[in-house]
């Protein structure tokens, strides 16, 4: 297990789903002080079903950002798989989350859903603190060329869910409404850290929602924190079917122009033409650190050769 030997940075890493559970898995073996901040317009499943019943967050990438963040011990494990446990019935429960109903339980009793998260934080024995990006519920829209019979047709799709799936070409994203605040103590996390990690995740739906926010984006673009951004090891999902990992980083390039970015780190194997990755790297300002990140399961983060090549960064400087 990788082991920080000095005073313990602090760390935010934003994003949502199985990108942003795989960061904190891996960030959460280098420091205590460590934040999540979670993309919050998801409309499916689970969560789009709690959110518009009870009129509140999409629990679900929160949810994943707990059971993350729990210890590699007896007590940790149990409780996330206990978090992520999904029923199974023919009736109203199917398909929900144990994690999602807590979650929801803890708001409608505290009225709050950052002391909610808090209160499962704890209950949990979670090794950082788990912010929604906003305390409104978002919803994502994108134009789309090609998403019907016509390759040439621009049309605008509506939702987290049909955003990641379309079989168009994500033009654009924005966010509904657009001028939602972000939640206060996640620009706080960003203003007061060592270290901010973007990614990896679905791009333009849950990377990039964090640079639409307003609140959000100036904070990433004016913290001192050093910014690294990790990349992807799938490439060819559903909303950036055919881009490669330069095409990533200039879609972020064009949302923030503004953002100082210190580091990109990329998986060797999806590193499909070395020399664009460099240079959109470099329009960036940052660096490029390749390493083995792949775990034996393909397409999916290994924990501690991720938290490795943290590590090698944050030393680095």
């Amino acid at each position: 297990m990788t082991v920080w030997s000095s005073t313990e940075p602090s760390i935010v890493a934003l994003g949502g789903g199985h990108g942003l559970a795989a960061s904190l898995s891996a960030l959460r073996r280098l420091t205590t002080d460590l934040t999540a901040v979670v993309t919050v317009a998801d409309n499916g499943g689970s969560s789009g079903r709690l959110r518009q019943e009870f009129g509140v967050l999409p629990p679900g990438d929160l949810r994943m950002a707990l059971a993350a963040l729990c210890g590699d011990d007896r007590w940790g494990q149990t409780w996330a798989r206990v978090l992520q446990h999904r029923f199974q019935s023919e009736g109203e429960m199917h398909g929900h989350s144990l994690g999602n109903l807590l979650i929801v339980s803890l708001w409608e009793l505290l009225h709050d859903h950052v002391d909610g998260l808090d209160w499962v934080a704890g209950l949990l024995g979670a090794r950082g603190r788990v912010l929604p990006m906003a305390v409104d519920p978002l919803d994502i829209t994108a134009e789309v060329r090609g998403a019907g019979e016509d390759p040439d047709e621009v049309t605008t799709v509506h939702g987290q869910v049909e955003v990641a799936t379309t079989e168009g070409e994500v033009l654009s994203v924005s966010l509904t409404p657009p001028d939602t605040a972000a939640c206060p103590e996640a620009v706080e996390a960003v203003m007061r850290a060592d270290w901010v990690v973007l990614g990896p995740g679905s791009w333009y739906s849950s990377v990039i929602p964090h640079l639409l926010l307003p609140g959000l984006r100036d904070a990433l673009c004016t913290t001192t924190a050093k910014v690294v951004v990790s990349t992807n090891l799938e490439l060819h999902t559903d909303e950036t079917r055919g881009y490669d990992l330069s095409d990533h980083l200039d879609v972020l390039h064009r949302h923030a122009p503004d953002l100082r970015v210190h580091a990109v780190l990329a998986d060797g194997a999806a590193v499909l033409h070395p020399d664009r990755l460099q240079a959109a790297a470099e329009r960036l300002g940052a660096c490029l650190e390749v390493a083995d990140l792949v775990s034996a399961t393909p397409g999916v983060h290994d924990p501690e050769k991720l938290s490795v090549a943290y590590a090698r960064l944050l030393a680095a400087t």
